[in-house]
């Protein structure tokens, strides 16, 4: 039986996990590797600070998302079968490593991000 994500250091273990995949993936890697070359040892810390305070509320997370993403549109588009292949790996990488009320809430939230994001950056205007 998997644990449900109790603290931080299962936040840093799915969030390891999942920018594993996000790499190598076909649909959305580029957007790390080649269009970006996100510096991992700085970006990762406030991917941990992001979905630990998402999930705990621990108020370590200080910044905009939502410009980061806008930006990043702005210089390589996203279409809404990026966000939807975030959030399948998202959930994908969740369910494989945590079963519980936490896995759960993360996978809720990550929807609720990436559909109130999809709807800003893709249809500013709705």
């Amino acid at each position: 039986m998997k644990k449900d994500i109790k603290n931080r250091a299962d936040i840093e273990m799915l969030i390891n996990s999942f920018y594993d995949r996000v790499k190598t993936n076909a649909q959305i890697g580029h957007f790390f590797t080649t269009d970006k070359h996100i510096d991992w040892s700085a970006h990762l810390p406030v991917m941990y600070n992001f979905w630990e305070n998402i999930l705990f509320y621990t108020g370590q997370y200080n910044g905009n998302p939502m410009a980061v993403h806008k930006q990043l549109h702005q210089e390589f588009p996203l279409s809404k079968e990026d966000f939807a292949e975030w959030l399948r790996l998202f959930k994908q990488t969740t369910d494989e490593l945590f079963e519980g009320e936490n896995a759960d809430l993360i996978q809720q939230r990550a929807q609720s991000i990436a559909l109130v994001m999809e709807g800003k950056i893709i249809s500013p205007h709705f």
